[in-house]
């Protein structure tokens, strides 16, 4: 069954003025619906076309570039947006509030590390916050569109996820990704990576 561009829970406008209606409008309609449509390209008439996309990435042979860089692209983006909101910001509570405290050194060393994760990925890619079984966390990056999910990637299961693919910030930030790092954590909904927490810990 083809995969669908799955329809934002908010307006193109709502993340303003953190992340610009424009930059939103192409990022989900063209981008990701580009990555989308590749997608169903890539896997038509192969047995990855009955899988859900996570069963597509845990068992993908890491030499097909277009699944590798479509299914990527497309599982990083719905999860990317599930994990903005207009009444996000502010910082994690319950269960990952402590986790982040008691493993991170509180809330401020891990969004110093984290951005240090955003910042320090040459050229395209994503931050990524993991968790593993027991609730131990990892923050991680990923060139392009990998993610933790793949083979021999790293591991653990995303509760945050944030793009720094220049094409998620240039029109309105051009050449200043920690400005636009800094951004998001304005919008981050802390609810969902809580719930995912809970989930795959």
């Amino acid at each position: 069954m083809p995969f669908s561009l799955p329809e934002l829970k908010y307006p193109h406008s709502a993340l303003e003025p953190h992340i610009d209606t424009r930059t939103m409008e192409i990022h989900h309609g063209k981008h990701h619906a580009a990555y989308t449509t590749n997608l169903n390209n890539a896997i038509k008439d192969t047995p990855m076309d009955s899988m859900p996309i996570e069963e597509i990435l845990m068992t993908l042979d890491m030499s097909n570039a277009a699944v590798r860089n479509n299914g990527g692209g497309y599982y990083n983006h719905n999860l990317f947006w599930e994990l903005l909101s207009p009444n996000g910001g502010g910082e994690p509570s319950d269960e990952l509030a402590r986790a982040i405290n008691d493993q991170m050194g509180g809330f401020a060393a891990f969004k110093d590390k984290f951005s240090v994760a955003g910042m320090g990925r040459f050229g395209s890619g994503w931050a990524w916050l993991n968790v593993y079984p027991g609730g131990k966390l990892e923050i991680a990056s990923t060139p392009n569109q990998d993610n933790p999910l793949m083979p021999g990637v790293g591991g653990g299961m995303p509760v945050l996820a944030l793009d720094v693919w220049e094409h998620a910030y240039y029109l309105h930030y051009q050449n200043r990704r920690a400005d636009y790092i800094q951004a998001f954590f304005f919008v981050f909904n802390w609810d969902e990576a809580n719930r995912r927490f809970n989930r795959f810990k």
